[in-house]
Parts: C-alpha cells; structure tokens; sequence
C-alpha cells in the first residue's frame, strides 16, 4: 500500500513527521511518498524555495524505512496540482492501493481544488483529524465515497474517503517561521539536523 503526503513543507516540522508515522502505521504502509510543492494553486508561494524545502524534508526523514521525498512537483512546470502528482504516480503503481493523506482544513476546501473530484479516480482521500472532530461533508457525492473501515481501502486501488483520528500537536509551519523572524529557537518543534540546516543557511529570518 502506498501513501501519499503531499504540502509546502514550509518548514517541515513534527507536527507533519508525527502525524506522517501514525498513518505509516495504521495502515501498515509498504511506502510513503512525502512530496513537497513547488507552486501553492491556493496560496502565495513560499519564500524559501522548492529545492530547499525539498532538502530539509530530506533531512527530516533521514533514516525512516519505506519514507521517500518525492520531487516530483518541483519537476513539473506550473502550479502543483495534486490530481496530476497523482495520475503520475498511479503511472508507476497500477495496482497498488494507494491513499492520499489530508488535513481537516484541506478537506473542508476541497471542492475548490483542481479537478477535484478526479482524485478519487487514482487514490482513497484519507482525512487526519482531531479527536471528537465531526465529519462535514458538503456534498452527496462525497457522502457516497464513504467508508467507515480501514480495511476497505486496503482491497480496492481508489476511489473511498476515510476518517482517520492522529494525535493533534499544535505545531504550525506559520508559527516556526515567525519564532525565526523574531530570533528565537524553534527546539523540539523540529528536527535538529533541520534547525541546523535552517540556522546555518539564515532561512526564514525574513519573507513567508
């Protein structure tokens, strides 16, 4: 089973890691495919750039089995769209059963996405959610992808959504990036060897 964690990673911090470990788990994942995004379709672009971020994530993940950085988006001219990241790797993995990982504030926007409804045609939408969250979904089609177990997206390649609670760590990439600006440490919110990384380059001092 592949996954799919897809965000500008900007920086990438233990809120994403930790949640990234307990869907790892859960679904007992042969792979997870961490990719981070060139160009935001629904918010500014970053200042750090792609190629950056894209070194930190490997820094971050350095050692996790089965965990892979996937540049994909920086290859890929113009804005980063996620039906299109998926339909590459749905090139590579026919068969495979393969889940998309989201947030709770990405899924409640997701009908504003790019084709949106076309990523039920590569990957099941699994939701990460906060304990005691209550599901919104907008609409009937959504409501018809439905499903209540874990194992039904582990027999068929795509198409379900799934509610999965993680353990909700008040870590925000906005927050680490105003700690820089303002001079102060970002320790325990990070990897060391990213700090490092971020310190020695003097990322994030100023800029989004």
């Amino acid at each position: 089973m592949l996954g799919v964690y897809g965000g500008t990673f900007n920086p990438v911090h233990y809120g994403h890691l930790r949640t990234a470990f307990e869907v790892t788990e859960f679904f007992q994942l042969d792979q997870l495919r961490l990719i981070p995004c060139r160009i935001p379709a629904h918010r500014r672009p970053p200042s750090v750039s792609a190629e950056t971020r894209f070194k930190l994530l490997q820094l971050a993940i350095k050692g996790m089995p089965g965990w892979i950085a996937d540049r994909r988006e920086l290859d890929r001219p113009g804005p980063s769209y996620m039906v299109d990241t998926l339909a590459s790797l749905r090139q590579e993995f026919p068969e495979e059963a393969m889940l998309l990982f989201m947030g709770q504030d990405a899924f409640n926007g997701i009908e504003q996405w790019h084709c949106w409804r076309r990523l039920f045609d590569y990957a099941h939408i699994v939701v990460m959610t906060r304990p005691g969250y209550q599901k919104q979904i907008s609409s009937e089609w959504l409501h018809e992808k439905l499903t209540q177990t874990a194992p039904e997206v582990r027999h068929k390649p795509s198409g379900l959504l799934y509610f999965h609670t993680v353990t909700p760590l008040d870590i925000s990439s906005s927050n680490i990036r105003a700690l820089i600006r303002a001079g102060r440490q970002a320790k325990f919110l990070m990897p060391d060897n990213v700090i490092q990384a971020i310190d020695q380059q003097k990322l994030y001092q100023t800029g989004y």
